[in-house]
């Protein structure tokens, strides 16, 4: 593929760990994408570790997508052809303590993207999106015509009301072709260890809590609540390695330029896991014992859900490669390079 407009693609949130996954696949598959980024739950040192992966240069503008003209400003300049808005807070706990941090963020990012692509002819968008629409669902596994129930956090409903926003756009503007990629619960790291999930604070999720407690950064693993109607009490998700989820965002591209109108699928493995099966699949691929101890339910925490990917198998013609222990395995050697990482800084 040559480098002209067809290939240059805008990614905001570009140095996010969903993001960063995504340039390393872009690249690989011919593309050219060009990254905004805030830094705002990211690292700029990822583009250091994205050139060694690529072996080229990633272009990144440091700057806020929220910022129309500068995203219009990019687009212009590069001659974007597609964009994948990445750019999203996404810790669930969080967007119920401060609502408007998200409200204004999630949704007035993708005003402003959309105004963008609209004052400069840009057609394509995939959309990162979320099994959280789905709510709890009623019936498993969920497919993309399972009913969107009531959002259980702020951060769920800015999903849906994204959603439904690109929706109502494609409805007005007939040409125009959007993505909604609802993703289930992405781990894992790149297999050689250079980029990986790089969360702030305490974890959010399940992996990098896990990790970490094994690493003895934290005490121990707490699992919230061991008493939901499943196999063995914990609650069960379906875990997707983020590389498979990378490829699926290049595959929903090409997508993109052949159709037109809002189009949703989902992304996962297709089958759930328990908290506890994760813990023994982890111990299982590399021979440690994770700490943990057994918590309270959190509240807003789904039962149980996974994903019908059938439709996202035959329309993008993507399917998973790795394995539970495949992610578990990535995420733990990214972990210990981490800490050799901190060690070296120290030293």
């Amino acid at each position: 593929m040559t480098d002209n407009r067809s290939n240059r693609i805008l990614v905001t949130g570009g140095a996010g760990f969903i993001g960063s996954h995504t340039v390393v696949e872009l690249v690989s598959a011919g593309f050219s994408p060009v990254v905004i980024d805030n830094f705002a739950n990211s690292e700029p040192e990822v583009l250091a570790e994205l050139e060694k992966i690529t072996g080229s240069p990633v272009l990144c503008i440091h700057g806020d997508c929220a910022d129309e003209a500068l995203v219009s400003k990019i687009i212009s300049e590069n001659e974007i052809s597609g964009i994948i808005h990445f750019a999203a807070y996404k810790a669930v706990g969080e967007s119920v303590q401060e609502p408007l941090k998200y409200y204004q963020n999630n949704i007035g990012s993708l005003i402003s993207v959309l105004r963008a692509m609209k004052a400069t002819g840009v057609k394509n968008l995939v959309f990162s999106s979320s099994c959280t629409v789905y709510g709890q669902p009623d019936h498993l596994p969920v497919t993309e015509f399972s009913a969107v129930k009531p959002a259980t956090s702020p951060y769920g409903y800015t999903k849906q009301v994204c959603e439904e926003m690109l929706k109502d756009v494609c409805r007005a503007e007939h040409d125009l072709s959007v993505l909604a990629l609802r993703y289930f619960n992405p781990i894992g790291a790149h297999p050689d260890g250079l980029i990986g999930e790089l969360p702030r604070g305490v974890p959010n999720n399940l992996v990098p809590f896990l990790t970490q407690s094994v690493a003895g950064i934290l005490p121990e693993l707490v699992i919230h609540g061991t008493d939901y109607n499943t196999p063995d009490g914990s609650c069960i998700r379906d875990y997707i390695h983020v590389c498979d989820l990378a490829i699926a965002h290049v595959k929903a591209l090409e997508k993109a330029a052949q159709s037109h109108g809002f189009q949703v699928y989902n992304l996962g493995q297709g089958r759930g896991h328990t908290v506890l099966e994760v813990i023994t699949a982890f111990e299982r691929a590399t021979g440690l014992k994770v700490p943990y101890r057994i918590g309270p339910r959190r509240a807003g925490d789904v039962e149980q859900i996974w994903a019908d990917t059938s439709k996202s198998n035959a329309e993008l013609g993507w399917k998973t490669r790795y394995t539970i222990e495949d992610a578990l395995s990535h995420a733990w050697n990214w972990q210990q390079n981490l800490m050799r990482r901190k060690k070296a800084n120290l030293s």
